[in-house]
């Protein structure tokens, strides 16, 4: 067998090939402690990994590193989500790290995301689901403790912004064993009696373990089947459980949902005198106007009637006057030009000059000789009158 010699660059680009083949490579969970911790000025974060049997480096880079909600540190214990691979530079292979969350949330963490994925792919979060909240509830369905922050915020931004709806709290168990079967009890009950318009689903912040009634199966089914529209309101603004994704609304708070679920009564006043003000505005307007035409249709007495229209016939007959006059004059002139023209073309003015014209009996103008021979008389007519002449030689 030949033996291969290959290069440091040329091994190094083959494993880290191998590496990326390997679909187990390419997304997997690393759990470990924290070590060399280093966070570059670029936003990177460099670390190291270890348990009691070995290290493995690792780089987040500043992309992935924005989703982090805790800040990192060495002897932490952490799980750590991305893929393996070769820095061929440096000859090592190490993690890729796309997640890291604490190793304490782990487990969970992980149940979350198959579950959050499974249920997405059966298309309960579709929006196409999703039903409008209605604008102006008569009654509020709460299913949270009855006692804490959230059931608080809720009944006092609900009863300040709009105190004509209803609240209704459902006592339910939101944290601990039964908490999950409590929560869909009281979805439940509220779509059985339809006792309330809308529905706030929720509690006040906490740990993981702590929101982990509202990552159940069985909650976000309750909630996607349910008719009245659900609003969620689970832990602070960065909690986002499957109970948010399966709601028809999600809000950051507990008093963010409040808000969500009814309007602002103060608000409503407001746009009420707005609108009043333009429609006032708008009849007044519209009177101003009406007044204006009235006023152009008033109806004169028949006299004055009659004395309009005699001066409307008098300046009539005057432009008609005026007319006549100026057309007979223009005419006039004309015909005095044209007399002219025909005066200056008459056969007359010839004949003032010595000339004389033979004619027929029939009053024809004879004009040539060889006329003559064929007649005995013709007339001879002069300035001042004609006289008959008789031919007495032919030739």
């Amino acid at each position: 067998m030949e033996q291969i010699i290959a290069t440091v660059s040329q091994l190094n680009a083959f494993v880290k090939r191998t590496f990326e083949a390997n679909p187990v490579f390419s997304d997997i969970w690393i759990k470990g402690e924290i070590s060399n911790y280093k966070k570059h000025f670029s936003g990177h974060h460099y670390l190291t990994l270890k348990d009691e049997g070995g290290v493995l480096k690792a780089v987040m880079f500043r992309s992935s590193a924005s989703s982090l909600t805790f800040t990192p540190s060495d002897g932490m214990k952490v799980m750590a989500r991305g893929r393996v691979s070769v820095y061929e530079a440096g000859g090592v292979y190490q993690l890729y790290i796309n997640e890291m969350i604490p190793d304490g949330v782990g487990e969970l963490y992980i149940a979350y995301e198959k579950l959050k994925a499974r249920l997405s792919a059966e298309g309960i979060f579709d929006e196409k689901y999703k039903k409008p909240i209605p604008r102006f509830p008569r009654a509020i369905g709460v299913v949270t403790a009855s006692t804490g922050a959230a059931v608080r915020d809720i009944i006092n931004v609900a009863t300040r912004r709009f105190p004509y709806a209803e609240i209704i709290i459902y006592p339910a168990q939101v944290q601990g064993a039964g908490a999950k079967e409590s929560i869909c009890a009281g979805i439940e009950y509220f779509n059985r009696t339809k006792c309330c318009d809308t529905l706030i689903v929720g509690r006040g912040g906490g740990s993981i373990e702590d929101l982990w009634a509202f990552n159940e199966e069985c909650v976000a089914y309750s909630i996607f089947k349910s008719e009245i529209p659900v609003i969620s309101a689970v832990g602070h603004e960065v909690d986002f459980t499957i109970a948010d994704f399966a709601a028809d609304l999600r809000a950051p708070t507990p008093s963010a949902a409040a808000e969500l679920a009814v309007p602002s009564l103060q608000d409503i006043l407001d746009r009420i005198e707005d609108s009043e003000y333009t429609l006032i505005t708008l009849i007044k307007n519209k009177i101003e106007r009406l007044k204006l035409h009235i006023s152009s249709l008033k109806v004169l007495s028949p006299q004055a009637v009659i004395n309009n229209n005699f001066i409307r016939l008098d300046n009539a007959v005057k432009r008609l006057e005026t007319g006549t006059t100026a057309i007979i004059s223009e005419n006039r002139e004309l015909l005095i030009k044209s007399i002219s023209k025909l005066d200056a073309l008459s056969p007359l003015k010839v004949l003032q000059r010595g000339f004389a014209i033979p004619l027929k009996e029939d009053g024809t103008v004879i004009k040539t000789v060889k006329q003559l021979d064929k007649i005995k008389e013709f007339d001879l007519k002069m300035a001042d009158g004609e006289r008959r002449c008789r031919i007495s030689d032919k030739k």
